[in-house]
């Protein structure tokens, strides 16, 4: 039995202020090699992680592997907070929050 090694895409975000989900889309853009035409939504994000076929970047590795600090968007309490958190849930993407030291 072969068992093949996970390759992971490690996207660290820690540090940087992310207060909305648009500064999430523009903090992933470039490490995750999102088209111009990505939709900036949570669907369109599950469907990038998830499903792939729409960055080689991301489809190129395994695993999706995003590190944020625990505060901005990933501290609110809001719908949208939980949603993005939620679509990190599937076997292909991780996201991990920080706590601030």
């Amino acid at each position: 039995m072969v068992v093949k090694a996970e390759s992971p895409l490690v996207v660290d975000l820690r540090g940087r202020s992310i207060e909305t989900l648009d500064d999430f889309w523009d903090a992933v853009a470039e490490p995750c090699g999102l088209p111009e035409w990505f939709g900036r939504n949570i669907d369109a994000w599950r469907d990038t992680i998830e499903t792939r076929g729409i960055s080689a970047v991301i489809d190129s590795h395994d695993i999706l592997v995003v590190h944020v600090d625990r505060q901005g968007v990933f501290a609110a309490r809001n719908r949208e907070a939980r949603t993005l958190r939620s679509a990190f849930a599937g076997r292909r993407s991780r996201l991990v929050v920080h706590a601030l030291p």
